[in-house]
């Protein structure tokens, strides 16, 4: 009798308080409130770049990007005084694309 008095007890509550959290209950949040990261950048290759595998220059290439491709920037590599690398993120569509498909590397800048 106790248990399913507990049992009722905690639905009830939770059926009270749970939807003021939900996007269709009471509060809404606004975009402001959103965390962006503020490193988020995009570039578009000028000319033809090989992607690869880490930043070193004899690495496995795993592709050669065309020029005016979009690349998400995920981080930046500095190795040495004069050569920086940047690990990229290729523009893709999560639905349609082959999962196995490259959609991760290096490019040397």
């Amino acid at each position: 009798m106790i248990n399913n008095l507990l049992k009722n007890f905690c639905l009830i509550t939770f059926a009270l308080i749970a939807p003021i959290t939900l996007p269709a209950g009471g509060i809404q949040k606004g975009l402001n409130q959103n965390k962006f990261p503020d490193n988020a950048r995009e570039i578009i290759l000028s000319s033809d770049t090989s992607l690869y595998s880490f930043p070193e220059i004899n690495a496995n290439e795993l592709l050669v990007l065309d020029k005016g491709t979009t690349l998400s920037v995920l981080r930046s590599w500095k190795v040495g005084e004069s050569e920086m690398w940047v690990r990229v993120e290729l523009a893709s569509n999560k639905l349609l694309d082959d999962p196995n498909k490259i959609k991760k590397g290096w490019i040397k800048m």
